[in-house]
């Protein structure tokens, strides 16, 4: 899906107040790297590393795994494109709703597909006749939530199955999800996660994949060189070496998240959903969400992520991403202007 997700602030005129569509942290201090790439400038009058061998040497350190377990790769989206190419063909399943660029990295290169719904516990997936399976978690959008431990018996009950399991936004949640190390004994395991998303950084593009050494093999034969630039590798090594600049505070975030859930409630003019994470799926009782969408940029400068071209979501659906409080009471004013 070239164009459909969320953050298409570029596809407006009007100047955007309020992003709810994008899944990031929205309070990332980034003076740091911003004095960082101005010292370190240079960098860009000479080619990078052909595989991001830097960046790739301090997420080995710092997840204590080797690293010919690792692919840099220019974002997470690029990680699934790989596998879906070097296992070009495979029957793959994959959770819905969910990223869509699972499926569409698995159709551009010939899979047979087949889909299974993301409320549907693990042990109740069908897979005695497949190669792959793709699982978002927390899954975007809906911050659906497996646990450590239903994964791992997963991976233990299909160890003909390989498991891409997407974690990039595991820094959202206060639950212990699968480690790098758990590549090491479960040889059916990826891991797929971001630099950027904890960071503010979407448009630097960071995503890694950890699996065993011949999996990373496999995957390695299509990486283009170059593919990771200079910018996103300084970055990248940045972050890594100055986590006490990036504190994520998450237990306030989710509080928030939780104190906005349940004021949309009360308004009662969308559904809000569930959810384990800061984002969320949302049901409008009334209404198309291209409408409300379009609706809230021109009026108010507020963007929102029109969900209804995730598989098996309709018009109805929106996903937000919590924001200050200021901000969601804006965007709670600016519902009730639309009902009218």
């Amino acid at each position: 899906m070239l164009f459909g997700h969320g953050d298409d602030y570029y596809q407006s005129t009007r100047a955007i107040i309020s992003n709810f569509s994008s899944n990031v942290w929205h309070g990332a201090d980034l003076s740091g790297i911003r004095e960082h790439l101005y010292r370190r400038f240079d960098r860009l009058t000479r080619y990078p590393e052909p595989d991001a061998a830097s960046l790739k040497r301090l997420l080995a350190q710092h997840y204590g795994v080797e690293t010919s377990q690792l692919v840099v790769t220019n974002g997470s989206i690029t990680a699934f494109y790989l596998l879906a190419q070097a296992w070009q063909g495979a029957r793959s399943a994959i959770a819905v709703p969910s990223f869509a660029e699972y499926e569409d990295a698995c159709r551009l290169h010939g899979h047979r597909l087949t889909f299974f719904p993301t409320k549907m516990g693990l042990s109740e997936i069908p897979l005695e006749e497949q190669d792959m399976c793709w699982l978002g978690n927390p899954n975007n959008p809906d911050g659906r939530l497996y646990t450590r431990a239903e994964l791992l018996a997963l991976l233990e009950a299909n160890r003909q199955v390989l498991f891409v399991i997407d974690q990039a936004y595991a820094d959202f949640v206060t639950t212990e999800l699968l480690h790098p190390a758990d590549v090491a004994a479960h040889p059916n395991l990826v891991l797929v996660q971001s630099i950027s998303k904890a960071h503010n950084l979407p448009g630097l593009r960071i995503g890694y994949l950890v699996a065993t050494p011949e999996i990373v093999g496999r995957v390695a034969r299509f990486l283009i060189p170059w593919s990771v630039n200079a910018v996103a590798v300084e970055v990248g090594c940045y972050v890594l070496l100055h986590p006490e600049q990036f504190v994520l505070p998450l237990c306030a975030w989710l509080d928030e998240t939780a104190w906005f859930i349940r004021r949309l409630n009360e308004q009662g003019i969308v559904e809000a959903l569930p959810t384990s994470t800061t984002f969320f799926l949302a049901r409008l009782r009334r209404g198309k969400a291209a409408d409300l969408k379009h609706y809230l940029l021109e009026t108010h400068g507020i963007l929102i992520r029109d969900a209804s071209n995730f598989r098996t979501l309709d018009g109805r659906y929106i996903r937000l991403s919590t924001q200050t409080r200021e901000e969601n009471e804006a965007l709670l004013q600016a519902l009730d202007a639309w009902t009218k």
